[in-house]
């Protein structure tokens, strides 16, 4: 299985970064960097897919994938 891809962005709103997991509703993580914010969100990605199964709710493969855009030059 492949796993799940992981958005990470500079807040300047929150003042830190933010890392989510769009093929999860609602599991993203907050850090001072970007490492803490891997780190917790791949803790709220185990804690997110435990409680669905604990729960019988079904859990959706991995089917994000960010669009990468190029210009000419």
């Amino acid at each position: 299985m492949k796993d799940y891809h992981i958005n990470i962005f500079y807040s300047e709103e929150d003042g830190g970064y933010i890392a989510d997991i769009p093929d999860l509703e609602s599991c993203s993580a907050f850090a001072d960097s970007p490492e803490g914010a891997l780190a917790e969100v791949e803790r709220a990605k185990e804690a997110w897919l435990g409680a669905a199964r604990k729960a019988g709710k079904s859990v959706p493969l991995p089917r994000y994938r960010p669009a990468i855009y190029q210009t000419a030059r």
